[in-house]
């Protein structure tokens, strides 16, 4: 079995993009994850496409879309992979298998989702399609209402939590500042995000709009590459792990204050990478909402249930704390085009172990984690991600 590496990466900015559709978002970033590579067009063995689409766009079976950008590819096989708010890191760990199973040696990864052309109140709607409608359908501010009700349940259990929840809030606006891709690059400050005003109301409470992450276009993608090809390249960055969980979809099955799926998939991760939680350096982390990153504290084992406050109040996540959590500014700055998602995680994180992050760049980037999820913790994504040396 061959492991597969990251070789190359490109990331568009994310926002209210000029590009009218999918098909020329992922024109923006499918050459240039490939010239970054520093393959041809060529030796790509594979193609594999994450839109979680489902009404943002009249056209659909996107698999092949990525060939008006890059004819090279005619022929090459290329699936679309869709997992929810996970579809982008669907399909980064279906390339890597795809890879490790000796099927190629070097595939193409493209994430994008083009949704800001969709009226909000239908945006809402759709992304409730990543909830259990027969039982969460009606839920008020759709997909936000369903956090909504986590985040009430987990008051009602631990106490109002509005403080820390502000404070994830300010600290991803903050180092959102720092990233050329973010869709908000502004500091927002503590205050703001805590209180209620009439340009911070609540949108489904106790959560406000400073704690929900942004609609969004955009698009990122990645090159993969097996070992032996990758260490002929410039950079080449190692899956240590990669890992996916999935639990139940109704959240009456399940404790909604425990991200019960995301635990198992850091357990099983930190397992198969031979690690634990203190050999990383950074994470990034799935925080479509303030209270989700909360919760994921807790599950990567960071705190005990109930105290992952500490993480955020003493700063430990910070940029300069023991564990920096979203130093690319998360969903909540960067932007949150479904699709893209994923592949984009993988990408800032593969920057920060190289080197080449920029004004995001953290002092220690040896070993970094990336926790992806789609829905409310139903399918759950872990890599441990390593420079190849």
């Amino acid at each position: 079995m061959s492991e597969a590496c990251i070789v190359g990466w490109a990331h568009s900015k994310f926002g209210k993009a000029e590009e009218p559709d999918i098909e020329s978002l992922m024109g923006v970033v499918a050459r240039a994850a490939i010239e970054d590579a520093g393959v041809a067009p060529s030796e790509i063995d594979g193609v594999f496409v994450g839109v979680f689409n489902n009404g943002f766009s009249k056209q659909d079976f996107p698999s092949s879309l990525v060939f008006q950008s890059v004819p090279e590819l005619r022929f090459k096989p290329a699936t679309r992979y869709e997992n929810a708010c996970a579809t982008g890191t669907a399909a980064v760990h279906g390339a890597r298998d795809w890879i490790a199973a000796g099927r190629g040696r070097i595939a193409l990864v493209v994430g994008a989702e083009k949704m800001t052309a969709t009226p909000t109140a239908v945006v809402g709607d759709i992304l409730l399609n990543a909830s259990y409608r027969a039982e969460e359908g009606d839920i008020p501010a759709g997909f936000a209402g369903v956090f909504g009700r986590i985040a009430e349940r987990y008051f009602q259990k631990y106490g109002d939590q509005s403080d820390a929840l502000a404070a994830i809030a300010a600290k991803n606006h903050a180092n959102g500042v720092d990233n050329p891709y973010a869709q908000m690059r502004k500091d927002l400050g503590y205050a703001f995000c805590r209180e209620v005003s009439e340009k911070n109301p609540y949108v489904a409470p106790p959560l406000k709009r400073t704690d929900c992450s942004l609609v969004s276009d955009g698009a990122a993608a990645l090159v993969l590459a097996d070992e032996e090809t990758a260490r002929a390249l410039g950079k080449a960055v190692a899956f240590k792990a990669a890992v996916q969980v999935n639990d139940f979809m109704p959240l009456s099955r399940r404790d909604p204050t425990s991200f019960e799926g995301a635990a198992l998939a850091w357990k099983q991760a930190f397992g198969a990478a031979g690690i634990g939680l203190g050999d990383l350096s950074f994470v990034e982390t799935h925080d479509c909402f303030t209270v989700a990153e909360l919760l994921e504290y807790e599950a990567m084992g960071l705190t005990a249930p109930g105290e992952g406050k500490r993480a955020i109040l003493e700063g430990w996540t910070a940029k300069s704390g023991k564990l920096p959590v979203n130093r690319s500014g998360g969903l909540k700055s960067k932007g949150h085009p479904i699709g893209a998602t994923g592949v984009s995680m993988h990408a800032i994180a593969a920057m920060q172990l190289t080197g080449q992050a920029g004004d995001m760049q953290l002092p220690r980037a040896d070993i970094a984690g990336v926790f992806n999820m789609g829905g409310a913790a139903v399918a759950n994504y872990v890599s441990i991600l390593e420079r190849l040396s």
